[in-house]
Protein backbone atom coordinates (compact mmCIF):
# COMPACT_ATOMS: atom_id res chain seq x y z
CA UNK A 1 0.00 0.00 0.00
CA UNK A 2 1.19 3.33 -0.99
CA UNK A 3 1.62 5.88 1.39
CA UNK A 4 2.57 9.55 1.77
CA UNK A 5 3.40 11.15 5.01
CA UNK A 6 4.08 15.46 4.49
CA UNK A 7 5.24 17.06 7.74
CA UNK A 8 7.07 20.59 8.53
CA UNK A 9 4.60 22.65 7.87
CA UNK A 10 3.83 25.82 10.12
CA UNK A 11 3.43 29.38 10.93
CA UNK A 12 5.92 31.88 10.03
CA UNK A 13 6.54 35.85 8.54
CA UNK A 14 7.34 36.65 5.62
CA UNK A 15 10.69 36.12 4.92
CA UNK A 16 11.30 33.34 6.79
CA UNK A 17 11.94 29.77 6.11
CA UNK A 18 10.58 26.32 5.97
CA UNK A 19 11.38 22.73 5.01
CA UNK A 20 8.80 20.32 4.35
CA UNK A 21 9.53 16.58 4.04
CA UNK A 22 7.13 13.58 2.39
CA UNK A 23 8.04 10.09 3.55
CA UNK A 24 6.74 7.71 1.66
CA UNK A 25 6.43 3.76 1.83
CA UNK A 26 4.76 1.25 -0.10
CA UNK A 27 6.95 1.84 -3.53
CA UNK A 28 10.08 1.77 -4.77
CA UNK A 29 10.50 5.43 -4.19
CA UNK A 30 13.97 5.84 -5.77
CA UNK A 31 12.43 5.04 -9.66
CA UNK A 32 9.52 7.47 -9.16
CA UNK A 33 9.41 11.40 -10.10
CA UNK A 34 7.93 12.87 -7.37
CA UNK A 35 6.14 16.28 -7.02
CA UNK A 36 4.87 18.88 -4.69
CA UNK A 37 1.57 20.94 -5.24
CA UNK A 38 -0.30 23.51 -3.01
CA UNK A 39 -3.95 24.24 -2.53
CA UNK A 40 -5.14 27.75 -1.29
CA UNK A 41 -8.53 28.51 0.03
CA UNK A 42 -10.45 29.06 -2.57
CA UNK A 43 -7.90 28.10 -5.66
CA UNK A 44 -7.49 25.21 -7.85
CA UNK A 45 -4.54 22.83 -6.63
CA UNK A 46 -1.27 24.05 -8.57
CA UNK A 47 2.18 22.10 -8.98
CA UNK A 48 4.59 23.86 -7.35
CA UNK A 49 7.81 21.90 -7.80
CA UNK A 50 8.48 18.29 -9.16
CA UNK A 51 11.68 16.21 -9.02
CA UNK A 52 12.46 13.27 -11.65
CA UNK A 53 13.83 9.87 -10.24
CA UNK A 54 17.31 11.30 -12.02
CA UNK A 55 17.31 14.41 -9.77
CA UNK A 56 16.09 16.69 -12.68
CA UNK A 57 13.91 19.46 -10.96
CA UNK A 58 11.25 22.20 -12.03
CA UNK A 59 9.31 24.71 -10.89
CA UNK A 60 6.46 27.20 -11.21
CA UNK A 61 7.67 30.58 -12.04
CA UNK A 62 6.49 32.24 -8.40
CA UNK A 63 9.16 30.31 -6.61
CA UNK A 64 11.82 29.94 -8.67
CA UNK A 65 14.94 30.76 -7.02
CA UNK A 66 13.33 30.95 -3.55
CA UNK A 67 11.92 27.21 -3.08
CA UNK A 68 14.48 23.97 -3.33
CA UNK A 69 13.00 20.18 -4.11
CA UNK A 70 15.84 17.31 -3.74
CA UNK A 71 15.34 13.89 -2.76
CA UNK A 72 17.23 11.25 -0.12
CA UNK A 73 16.33 7.56 -1.71
CA UNK A 74 17.95 6.06 1.17
CA UNK A 75 15.05 7.74 3.36
CA UNK A 76 12.22 7.23 0.42
CA UNK A 77 11.53 11.08 1.62
CA UNK A 78 11.29 14.11 -0.34
CA UNK A 79 11.74 17.43 0.75
CA UNK A 80 10.92 20.89 -0.32
CA UNK A 81 12.75 23.63 0.78
CA UNK A 82 11.36 27.08 0.92
CA UNK A 83 12.93 30.15 1.77
CA UNK A 84 12.09 34.35 1.80
CA UNK A 85 7.98 32.88 2.12
CA UNK A 86 5.91 35.62 0.86
CA UNK A 87 1.88 35.54 2.08
CA UNK A 88 1.13 33.98 -1.27
CA UNK A 89 2.81 30.89 -0.48
CA UNK A 90 -0.38 30.32 2.09
CA UNK A 91 -1.23 27.40 1.39
CA UNK A 92 -1.93 23.13 2.22
CA UNK A 93 1.13 21.29 0.65
CA UNK A 94 0.61 17.51 -0.82
CA UNK A 95 2.98 15.78 -2.16
CA UNK A 96 2.35 13.42 -4.73
CA UNK A 97 2.80 10.17 -6.58
CA UNK A 98 2.06 7.71 -9.62
CA UNK A 99 2.33 4.46 -9.36
CA UNK A 100 1.26 1.80 -11.40
CA UNK A 101 -1.08 4.90 -13.36
CA UNK A 102 -2.70 6.09 -10.20
CA UNK A 103 -2.12 9.30 -8.47
CA UNK A 104 -1.49 9.31 -4.42
CA UNK A 105 -1.71 11.93 -2.24
CA UNK A 106 -0.98 12.65 1.10
CA UNK A 107 -2.67 14.45 3.69
CA UNK A 108 -1.09 17.72 3.18
CA UNK A 109 0.93 20.15 5.62
CA UNK A 110 -0.12 23.53 6.15
CA UNK A 111 2.02 26.84 5.68
CA UNK A 112 0.59 29.99 6.61
CA UNK A 113 3.09 33.11 5.80
CA UNK A 114 2.00 36.37 7.92
CA UNK A 115 3.30 39.45 6.17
Amino acid sequence: QVRLVESGGDSVQAGGSLKLSCRTSGLTFKIHDMKWYRQAPGKERELVASISSSGGTNYTDSVKGRFTISRDNSRNTVFLQMNNLEPEDTARYYCNVRFRSQPFWGQGTQVTVSS
